[in-house]
């Protein structure tokens, strides 16, 4: 098929035909070379450089007159693809959570928050059972204590743990942005905690963009609609960066709104990344016939593998010093 192109030439405008005899991607290729008001192609040797459209980009635009020109056009195709393609983002199975591995064993960290503690010093997540064998190890050995991770001094008074903390505030650790934040919050002062979660969020950490999205679902009587839409960019930020948690209340969302659909794919999302009372919402939407069985047996596997690859050994013992056991000593 022919497609009829224009470009501006000097102090004038050409019009011409170009064959794409292979049709389909290769057109597409073609025409995202081109302005798609104009027709004009990008040109190093007479300035002419192309911007993607920013909310789907599938076209391209020499000036910001042609956007604006070509937008009643484009407006309604441009949010079907600006859709399609968050929710390709959103409903991605993600490889690992937003917790990531520990800094020592190297295995993935536990979801539950009580099974990783966050170094002062350094501001790392460490598993609690690499925690708790770091000091088996210095008083078996009567050494000093010490950060199993950045080897500094582990008992520190409060000066020196301030100290520590604020120069990773300085230099904008999310996971100290995140602290602070959540400090501020239990303390009651919400406009510093989300004026510190939104630092950490605009630098990436998924966790202060599920407190985000919680904290502004909880304060719709100040603005409704508004607060609303803020609530749920944060949580889906939050889910396509692998938080579980942030994709469980989107689900919950999606049930309330009656779109089972994309509830179920939240649910067994989450359900495959150990998220405990996802894994129930998938079973209920079996026993009520919204889940086939076939998704149900994938997910429930997949969730027993996801908490199966959080164990080991020295996570066990620590799970046994909890409760009242004295740990062994690892020869």
């Amino acid at each position: 098929r022919c497609v009829l192109l224009m470009q501006r030439g000097h102090g004038a405008v050409q019009c011409y035909t170009m064959s794409c005899a292979g049709g389909g991607e290769e057109a597409a290729d073609m025409m995202m070379c081109r302005c798609a008001s104009c027709g004009v192609a990008e040109d190093g040797n007479i300035n002419i450089k192309l911007k993607k459209c920013n909310a789907c980009h599938s076209v391209r635009y020499c000036s910001v007159e042609c956007q604006k020109e070509h937008r009643p056009q484009h407006k309604a195709e441009c949010k079907k693809r600006a859709a399609d393609m968050r929710d390709e983002s959103l409903f991605k199975q993600p490889e690992s959570s937003h917790l990531g591995d520990c800094q020592i064993c190297c295995l993935p960290l536990s979801i539950d928050h009580k099974k990783t503690s966050l170094s002062a010093c350094c501001t790392k997540m460490i598993c609690n059972g690499c925690l708790m064998f770091n000091l088996i190890r210095e008083r078996k050995e009567k050494l000093e204590p010490k950060c199993v991770f950045c080897r500094k001094k582990s008992f520190l008074t409060g000066k020196e743990s301030e100290l520590l903390f604020n120069k990773r505030i300085e230099a904008n650790d999310p996971n100290a942005l995140r602290k602070m934040g959540t400090i501020y919050g239990a303390q009651g002062n919400f406009a510093k905690s989300m004026e510190f979660l939104t630092k950490a969020a605009k630098l990436g950490d998924a966790e202060s963009h599920y407190q985000l999205g919680m904290m502004y679902g909880n304060r719709l009587h100040l603005s409704a609609g508004k607060d609303m839409k803020k609530a749920r960019y944060h949580l889906e930020e939050a889910a396509i960066a692998g938080h579980p948690e942030a994709r469980l209340q989107l689900g919950i969302v999606e049930v309330e709104n009656k779109r089972m659909d994309r509830a179920v794919k939240h649910f067994i999302i989450a359900a495959s990344s150990g998220e405990t009372e996802s894994m129930k919402m998938v079973k209920k939407g079996y026993e009520s016939g919204g889940v086939s069985k076939e998704e149900f047996a994938t997910a429930l596997r997949a969730h027993q593998a996801a908490i199966e690859a959080t164990k080991s050994p020295q996570r066990d013992e620590w799970e046994k010093s909890k409760q009242g056991n004295v740990p062994s000593k690892r020869k």
